[in-house]
């Protein structure tokens, strides 16, 4: 019984001390201020706890900016943490009003990374980028040397196959005429080789011999700079023609003294400007040949009239009237000595060594556009050219005109020796006063002055002896002359 008292006690004690404790709240407002103490002492700690530990750092990247945000501790009082907390979900909760920020301006942010120039994308220049437009200038260069190493190889053949075809057009004819046809000169011998020499991509050379009369033919058959670009596109602006040159020296004892010529009063006019032999026998302008027959847009060049009486045969003037827009010039002349020379101080010394010589000019038809078949049409303009050999061969001037070629020849060498003599006095004028110059210098030089005085006496009486020299032929120039 006594142990049942006892548990009673120890149940009713507790309940009593916690009943009284509640009686000392008078409301519940006590009740939840109490409340708020008991917890303090966690509150403190809490705060404790956040005052001590570091800073948190949250780095975040967005295009290669980096933005820093740092949590500093919780220094200020619950309280306002709270009102603003409270503030924000209000304003998030309200209805947004266009109204209520008119004239509200956002402040810049003052951030590093706002603080920073803009990105700015530059258009990269046409000239910088990597297109077909960027070469224009190395493909124009690569497309012309394209084109003129095409044009030189298609012009080259084509030279060489025009050439082959005159070959073969007048090698029958030429050989046999001639009895070596094609030497190259390479052997000691003469040999026949019965093909062209070509010089160079467009000029191609044949020579003949073996032949009474003559010592030799050297055609040339000069055809354009189909290989050159460049004169391509300047024939474009001023059209030309082919060319077959044909030079035969005669025997000197095979042709007689004249110079005779025939052509196109244009070329005519440039060879008397430009040849020797045309210029100093032939000084009157061109005649026209219409006395003969012959078409208007040919001249005649002569020495004398006798020389154009005799050429001009039948035969001649149907060679010259049925191709006259193929001649370009004709030309026969025992004075042949090329273009002139030019008449400089010392140069012209002695007559230019001289050759009995005919020079034929023939125009291959096509103007340019000449095709292997043209060549054809020259085969008639060879024959003229053997019959003139023959012609020049047979042809003969009478006393008279054999008197007057001769007296031309002898008026050429006077005129030429007056000319030479002139030259001859001025060099030895000149000669004369560079060895006076010298002689003075020397006499400067001369470091004795005793030495230097006997110099000059010898120098003055040397003049003396000149002057009278000179007046004792004067004196006996004026006996004579009385």
């Amino acid at each position: 019984m006594k142990n049942l008292y006892i548990f009673i006690a120890v149940l009713v004690i507790p309940w009593s001390f916690s009943l009284a404790k509640y009686d000392e709240f008078e409301d519940g407002d006590d009740i939840m201020e109490y409340d708020d103490n008991d917890f303090a002492e966690f509150e403190d700690v809490n705060e404790d706890a956040v005052t001590e530990s570091p800073q948190r750092i949250i780095t975040t990247e967005d295009d290669e900016e980096e933005a820093t945000v740092e949590l500093e501790g919780q220094d200020e009082n619950q309280e306002d943490f709270d009102d603003t907390d409270a503030q924000e979900g209000d304003t998030e909760s309200e209805p947004y009003d266009d109204e209520e920020f008119e004239g509200y301006e956002e402040k810049p942010d003052a951030s590093p990374s706002k603080n920073k120039d803009p990105i700015t994308i530059v258009n990269v220049p046409a000239h910088l980028q990597n297109s077909w437009e960027s070469y224009y200038m190395e493909i124009l260069m690569v497309t012309g040397l394209l084109a003129y190493i095409m044009n030189y190889i298609i012009g080259k053949n084509k030279n060489n196959r025009l050439a082959h075809a005159w070959f073969n057009t007048h090698r029958e004819l030429l050989e046999s005429n001639f009895a070596l046809v094609g030497d190259d000169g390479t052997n000691k011998e003469a040999t026949s080789t019965g093909k062209l020499n070509q010089e160079n991509e467009h000029i191609y050379n044949l020579w003949c011999s073996g032949r009474v009369c003559c010592e030799g033919m050297l055609i040339q058959l000069k055809f354009l700079k189909r290989q050159d670009l460049l004169n391509v596109l300047a024939r474009m602006m001023r059209p030309a023609c082919d060319q077959v040159q044909i030079k035969v020296t005669m025997n000197d004892e095979d042709m007689d003294t004249y110079v005779f010529a025939v052509g196109t009063r244009k070329a005519l006019v440039r060879l008397q400007k430009e040849m020797q032999d045309l210029s100093e026998f032939c000084s009157d302008k061109p005649k026209s040949g219409a006395k003969y027959g012959l078409p208007d847009s040919l001249a005649i060049l002569s020495e004398m009239g006798e020389v154009t009486e005799g050429m001009m045969d039948a035969k001649m003037v149907h060679f010259l009237t049925h191709y006259a827009d193929k001649i370009e010039s004709v030309q026969f002349s025992d004075q042949f000595s090329g273009p002139k020379l030019m008449q400089e101080e010392g140069q012209l010394t002695k007559l230019p060594e001289t050759k009995k010589t005919l020079l034929f000019t023939f125009n291959v038809p096509g103007s340019g556009n000449t095709s292997p078949k043209d060549m054809e049409s020259l085969l008639p303009l060879m024959s003229m050219v053997i019959y003139s050999i023959d012609k020049a061969k047979k042809f003969r001037l009478n006393r008279e005109g054999k008197q007057k070629a001769d007296k031309n020849r002898a008026r050429v060498e006077e005129n030429f020796l007056k000319l030479t003599h002139v030259q001859r006095q001025e060099a030895a004028q000149s000669r004369r006063e560079e060895k006076k110059r010298a002689e003075k210098e020397r006499i400067m030089n001369e470091e004795d002055p005793e030495k230097q005085r006997r110099l000059e006496e010898a120098a003055l009486r040397r003049e003396q002896k000149k002057l009278e020299k000179k007046q004792m032929k004067m004196k006996q120039i004026k006996v004579k002359a009385m």
